[in-house]
């Protein structure tokens, strides 16, 4: 699985970082990012949970 945080979206609400803080981060100006390049499956569902919920739709997955 594949996951993108588009820039331009992100206001830094957090809640990706809620769901799976293995996965995202918030970088030192406060917005989303993804820590790793291939996500591995024991993390796609609380992925796909952060997709759902992000409020900016922010998050891309694949």
């Amino acid at each position: 699985m594949k996951v993108f945080v588009d820039s331009d979206r992100c206001r830094g609400h957090g809640v990706c970082v809620g769901l799976c803080p293995q996965v995202f981060v918030l970088n030192d100006d406060g917005y989303a990012q993804v820590q790793m390049s291939d996500i591995p499956d024991e993390f796609s569902e609380a992925v796909e949970s952060a997709v759902q919920a992000c409020p900016e739709h922010a998050i891309e997955a694949s």
